[in-house]
């Protein structure tokens, strides 16, 4: 029923021809400017007053606006609910990913803790859970092992045999962690302070999801010898990952039976609760806790003494309290600049990504500087507090949301229990096996490995971003986490740069009784007019594509430029010579004259000014460009065509037609150019350029060869009109400038087409 009133809706519009000086004057378009000048820009932000320093204190701490407002009896209860959620979930996924970062457990809550406050403090997002992520933790570990290896620890033993001092090796690790956190924070920090939220637009979501579902392929392997109770040897560098699943699956052999055992079973438990949470999760009030499943294994295994009796690897020991803030060692910063500047923009674009999501879906603004600085104050303080790096988590930042969470308050509650379990709670995890964390990261991991199916739809969707999804994915796998990102990011850099070189161009036909213009070559029932030629580009021209531009111009409308230009070239320069001719004439005769008398002298002057005027309107009429006529019998564009291009010497912007002694000049030394340019009957192009959005040097002599509110500026300041190219030949539509051209039957133009419509004769 609606379709059919949509298609019973008609309207109609009647208005004059409008060209750009008739637009202005309708439109009275400003002339002024309403910019500020660069001496009042500079001075705006040194200006004190009090509003503006609360406006800046309430933007840089936006707890301030939004805590004095906090309601109890509408947020209270959900924050409540979905922070205890949040906090009981904080517990096995940090001290499991903490294992990711190749650290112990423990520092796992630790960065459950401090970064979720400060967090509370600065961010913007009302329903996203900060705290220890997969990918983030395993980037960390890459570079803790790169920088405090085994081999670095190796002792000799008590009986002569070697030994890894893990003590030692575990203290030289966190201070790489957390000195890698300190210059991650320092490089978020800086780009939210500058305003360089936006950086992460360069990010694509084909890149984030092919990157994300890489790295869970790394995590997914660094477990593996936890599952299987194996130690597999450490690589580094390309390739690393097939080395090591290679090294994995040469040691299967060497299996330890009983933490396998403990590995499927946590494993079975997991995802059937999992599974039914899912199935269920619109009539169960709250997601069962299955992560409260560490607290039976840890129960399981102490009381059956699994780690005696089957040398069963458990997380060991955990400390009681907080450790004492400690200033970083900066003398790590050099080696870890590169990936310290990789985890910062991976981090933040996971972190906005889930932000702006929940952002959309609750309807508030979720400020990406803001976020940047908060994330980055995260992680340099947390830094402080032996904390390595922070981003938001898909998993429980959807467990937040859908327990009823309302503000970050929920993310204050799940603070406090980790707070209470690293304070009371922690050594009771002692004997929790490290199989059962790594199933935990296996089960988390369900998400990232779900993205796997984006190759389907952007298969059948845009082949394009299948193709910088695979090659981030590929390049993440081969290449490991920070060359692959890096790889990734140039890649779909140059994507973008292709797209604009290889836009789409196609010529444009009117479509019967209407004044749309759509691509003949997609749309049957779209008419080409004839003598017309509508050309369009579906991508901004400038430098790097303007040449191409040019050249299938050239192929579609059957015009050669070129050769054009050149018999213009050839034109002009005949006309200098007979005008450098007659001055020599005149020169002479004036010589001649000199002694005469007065009489003489001033009949000579006459005769000067009058050989200067005719000069001077030889010289007017060159500067328009070509012609096309055609020998009409009736007036009305029909009969022969004349493809030939001529001089329009007398051709003003008015309606004059061309004198038929011009036509015979022209055509008596230009016959030859005249066929070669043009091989069809054509005798108008019309450019539709709406898509430009700027314009450079190159575009406006490539426009002025071949001859939008802010490109008619630009092209105002390049010079782009002038006498030959008149501003009045720019029109606000394509049908305006058709209907130009159809009441100038007996002219040829170059219409440009842009937010206004551009025409100029040959």
């Amino acid at each position: 029923m609606e379709e059919k009133d949509l298609q019973s809706v008609e309207y109609f519009v009647k208005r004059e021809v409008l060209d750009e000086l008739c637009l202005d004057e309708v439109a009275q378009k400003e002339t002024w400017s309403t910019k500020l000048t660069l001496g009042d820009q500079v001075k705006e932000p040194l200006r004190c007053s009090v509003p503006r320093l609360k406006h800046i204190l309430l933007t840089w701490v936006p707890v301030l606006s939004w805590l004095p407002r906090y309601s109890i009896r509408e947020n209270a209860l959900g924050d409540l609910i979905s922070g205890c959620s949040v906090g009981i979930m904080h517990l096995p996924q940090g001290m499991a990913y903490a294992l990711l970062a190749s650290l112990r457990p423990v520092y796992g809550l630790y960065t459950s803790l401090f970064p979720v406050l400060v967090y509370f403090i600065f961010g913007t997002s009302r329903h996203i859970s900060i705290g220890t992520f997969a990918v983030i933790s395993i980037m960390v570990g890459s570079v803790t092992e790169r920088l405090a290896p085994d081999s670095n620890f190796i002792v000799n033993g008590t009986n002569g045999t070697e030994t890894v001092d893990i003590d030692k090796r575990d203290a030289y690790r966190v201070q790489v962690a957390c000195s890698l956190t300190v210059l991650t924070g320092i490089f978020q920090i800086l780009l939210g302070v500058v305003r360089f939220g936006f950086v992460v637009t360069y990010l694509s979501e084909p890149l984030i999801r092919g990157y994300t579902t890489g790295s869970a392929c790394h995590v997914c392997v660094s477990q593996l010898k936890y599952l299987f109770g194996i130690t597999p040897s450490r690589f580094t560098g390309p390739l690393s990952l097939i080395y090591t699943v290679l090294d994995i699956c040469s040691l299967l052999p060497q299996t330890q039976v009983p933490e396998l055992v403990v590995s499927l079973v946590a494993l079975a438990v997991l995802i059937v609760v999992k599974e039914i949470n899912d199935c269920y999760r619109q009539k169960l009030p709250l997601p069962i806790p299955i992560e409260l499943v560490v607290i039976a294994a840890t129960i399981i295994t102490h009381f059956c003494e699994l780690p005696s009796k089957y040398n069963i690897d458990v997380v060991g020991e955990i400390p009681s309290g907080l450790k004492a803030p400690r200033a970083p060692d900066t003398t790590f910063f050099s080696g870890v600049i590169g990936d310290a500047f990789a985890v910062a923009i991976v981090g933040f674009a996971i972190n906005i990504s889930l932000s702006k999501t929940f952002g959309l879906k609750y309807g508030y603004k979720v400020d990406s500087n803001q976020e940047l600085v908060a994330l980055g104050l995260s992680n340099t303080i947390g830094g402080f507090f032996h904390c390595y790096s922070v981003t938001s988590s898909l998993s429980r930042s959807l467990v937040q949301e859908s327990t009823g969470g309302k503000t970050q308050v929920a993310g204050v509650i799940s603070s406090i229990i980790v707070l209470i379990t690293v304070l009371k709670i922690g050594p009771l995890f002692e004997d929790l096996p490290k199989a059962v964390l790594s199933t935990i990261v296996f089960v988390n991991l369900k998400g990232m490995f779900k993205q796997f199916m984006d190759v389907s739809l952007l298969w059948k969707t845009n082949k394009v971003d299948l193709l910088v999804w695979l090659v981030t994915f590929i390049s993440t796998i081969v290449l490991n986490l920070d060359l692959g990102l890096a790889v990734s990011v140039a890649f779909s850099m140059l994507t973008f740069i292709f797209r604009t070189q290889l836009p789409r161009y196609s010529i444009l036909g009117n479509l019967p009784g209407t004044e749309l213009y759509l691509d003949t070559d997609t749309y049957k029932e779209a008419k080409e007019i004839p003598g017309i030629k509508i050309f369009r580009s579906s991508a901004t021209i400038y430098y790097t594509n303007a040449e191409m531009f040019l050249e299938v111009l050239q192929e579609k409308t059957g015009i050669e430029i070129g050769k054009l230009l050149s018999a213009k070239k050839k034109r002009d320069a005949k006309q200098k010579r007979r005008q450098e001719k007659e001055k020599k004439k005149t020169k002479k005769e004036a010589k001649k004259q000199s002694l005469s008398c007065t009489f003489s002298l001033k009949e000579s002057q006459m005769n000067i000014e009058t050989v200067s005027e005719r000069t001077k309107g030889e010289r007017n009429g060159n500067s328009v460009d070509f012609s096309m006529t055609e020998t009409a019998t009736d007036g009305l564009h029909k009969g022969q065509m004349n493809l030939a291009y001529e001089p329009d010497i007398t051709m003003s912007d008015s309606d004059s037609a061309t004198g038929s002694d011009h036509i015979t000049e022209f055509s008596r030394h230009g016959d030859e150019e005249k066929k070669r340019a043009c091989k069809s009957g054509t005798h108008s192009i019309i450019l539709d350029i709406s898509t430009t959005s700027f314009v450079d040097t190159v575009t406006v002599k490539t426009l002025k060869n071949v001859c939008v509110s802010c490109v008619v500026e630009q092209l105002e300041a390049a010079d782009f009109f002038s006498a030959s190219i008149p501003k009045s030949r720019l029109f606000i539509t394509v049908h305006d400038a058709v209907l130009y051209i159809r009441k100038k039957q007996w002219k040829a133009y170059f219409v440009l087409v842009g937010h206004h419509q551009y025409l100029s004769h040959f």
